[in-house]
């Protein structure tokens, strides 16, 4: 693994764990590859997924080269606080992996946080 691989995975475990400690709460936890944007809320308790979207997701798949960018992170974002809100889910706490919270993680978190409190 080389490091730049090894400090993402630490970033992301170090957050990860902070979170388990100072909260119970639901976890939004996002996922970018290359082409996709993926966003899911995570009952860590019963390690279940209670709501996803992504932009494969049929309202908003487009079919184009990538569509990782701030345009498709906005419309990821509605999509899955309007799916959290009609399962009843208020408050989360937000897990940004090991990426860096600007560009495409910050408009979909923005977006989120219009209906989610984080």
């Amino acid at each position: 693994m080389n490091k730049n691989k090894k400090n993402f995975v630490r970033r992301k475990q170090r957050v990860r764990s902070k979170l388990k400690k100072i909260s119970n709460r639901n976890r939004l936890s996002v996922f970018k590859s290359g082409r996709h944007i993926h966003a899911q809320i995570i009952d860590d308790n019963t390690s279940t997924t209670l709501v996803s979207a992504s932009t494969l997701d049929e309202s908003i798949r487009v079919k184009s080269k990538s569509n990782c960018n701030v345009e498709f992170a906005v419309k990821v974002g509605k999509l899955i606080a309007d799916r959290a809100e009609e399962q009843s889910i208020k408050v989360v706490s937000f897990d940004k992996g090991g990426h860096k919270y600007h560009g495409v993680v910050k408009a979909l978190a923005d977006e989120a946080r219009k209906k989610i409190q984080f």
